[in-house]
């Protein structure tokens, strides 16, 4: 094809180098436009009907093609690998075919830069939900294994290393609470590209008169652009969604990495079951975590996509470039990428059983009640700094008897703390420690069981898409 066959030919003669030719296309990536692309076309026929410019009669002949060709790619799907440039070009060629040059007029004050951020934000509106949905998924998960184990208690940890008795439930919903803040970002950014670009033509906005609130409301968008320099070149909200996309990703990483170190023969906090896990193709013995492995290894795949969109906007001069072709490129697959490794991780989650006779034995072991020791110390009149290097020395006295706090013998009890006429088994207990954190965010198992029944709500209005005041 020459290039005065192409939508922006007229003013060329020769032909494109063939390797160029293959670079410069896009629609191996922005295909994914396409149902995006019908809709747009269709609203923007519908406009150039109201401004007069096409008759009813035509706008009727391009709405029958374009459900025509919606059909067509439902049941077939969108051809990725046809020899168009972009998705637009596709489109207005399929148009073509089935309402003749009607598919040209439909593009009148028009440009391929306000129809393509268009396309995007109607699509990434689309994805956005998805995320919303998967992120849903996987904080119910998280909120069914607190429910379950609102009680029972688990060694928490700093450095990863041992500190005081936790719940599985309270750990659970530590989870929960960054996911949720995960969720508040996507709806900030989803919000702030719910306003429609189309009438901005290249840059300097469309000399047909248009209603662009109408158009705007008739693609279901909340408001139109207020600039078209900027409608068409702007593309924080991609950043702002691969943000949210990446932080989203981060806090899923490391609730992998929880789960993956309780799954390990060193600790044996619990276990994957068969429908997540696989096995070595040498060592017969293995059962490997590979759902939340894989989760965990794809997270920088998402943050390199943040990196690449904020990279490529740094230079650019107003208003579009055809750099911002390859913005697709970068977000699309990271979105797609985020939504996936949520919906695998609520599964794994989902499949993941504690051992919570294990958990518990564990939490009475490694001086996890040393905080709650000093305390005693402090109720009985000792400065706490005192109280601490007191119980410190204890722990190493614990060590070399080779027993735990509350089971020192009642002369050691009597030689390191005369302050403490008590016997130390009941108020040094997991349960004990755990009773004591009752405030609001603590682990005691009331206050977690509380969170529950809040957290149970709090979904009940994510189903409705709302959010609740905390």
């Amino acid at each position: 094809m020459s290039e005065a066959g192409k939508m922006w030919g007229g003013r060329f003669q020769g032909e494109l180098d063939p390797f160029f030719a293959q670079f410069q296309k896009s629609l191996t990536v922005d295909y994914a436009l396409a149902f995006a692309d019908l809709e747009v076309n269709r609203a923007w026929s519908s406009a150039l009907s109201r401004a007069s410019v096409l008759t009813p009669a035509d706008v009727q002949a391009i709405h029958l093609a374009i459900d025509d060709l919606k059909a067509q790619w439902q049941q077939h799907g969108v051809p990725f690998d046809d020899p168009a440039e972009d998705v637009h070009s596709l489109v207005e060629r399929e148009l073509a075919v089935r309402c003749g040059d009607l598919a040209k007029r439909v593009h009148t004050g028009r440009s391929r830069n306000d129809q393509v951020a268009t396309d995007l934000r109607l699509f990434l509106k689309e994805l956005g939900a998805e995320l919303l949905a998967a992120l849903r998924s996987i904080t119910t998960a998280l909120v069914e294994k607190a429910e379950r184990h609102f009680a029972a208690p688990i060694p928490g940890y700093t450095h990863l290393q041992r500190a005081q008795p936790i719940t599985i439930g309270h750990w659970a919903l530590a989870h929960a609470e960054s996911l949720r803040r995960d969720r508040g970002r996507v709806q900030d950014a989803l919000a702030r590209l719910d306003s429609c670009p189309l009438g901005s033509g290249a840059l300097a906005g469309t000399p047909v008169k248009v209603d662009r609130l109408a158009l705007a409301k008739a693609l279901g968008f909340a408001s139109a652009t207020h600039n078209s320099l900027d409608a068409t070149a702007s593309r924080d909200h991609c950043c702002e969604l691969a943000f949210a996309a990446a932080m989203t990703m981060t806090n899923l990483s490391r609730l992998a990495e929880d789960c993956i170190i309780f799954a390990s023969a060193e600790v044996r906090f619990g276990r994957f079951g068969d429908r997540v896990s696989t096995g070595s193709s040498l060592m017969p013995q293995k059962r490997n975590p590979d759902a939340m492995e894989l989760v965990r290894g794809n997270t920088g795949l998402v943050h390199g996509a943040l990196v690449a969109l904020l990279s490529m906007l740094k230079g650019l001069p107003l208003a579009y470039n055809r750099d911002l072709q390859e913005d697709k490129a970068a977000l699309l697959p990271a979105l797609r990428r985020t939504i996936d490794c949520l919906r695998v991780a609520a599964i794994a989650l989902n499949d993941f059983e504690f051992d919570t006779v294990r958990c518990a034995a564990e939490a009475e072991r490694g001086y996890l009640n040393a905080t709650d020791l000093a305390d005693l110390l402090v109720a009985a009149g000792v400065s706490f700094r005192d109280a601490h290097e007191l119980v410190g020395r204890a722990v190493n006295r614990a060590i070399e008897i080779g027993c735990e706090l509350q089971a020192l013998p009642p002369a050691e009890q009597k030689k390191l703390f005369p302050q403490l006429q008590i016997d130390l088994r009941q108020p040094l207990s997991a349960a004990a420690v755990l009773s004591r954190r009752d405030v609001l965010g603590g682990t005691a198992p009331q206050r977690v069981r509380d969170e529950v029944t809040r957290w149970q709500r709090e979904l009940e209005n994510w189903a409705c898409n709302k959010e609740t005041s905390r």
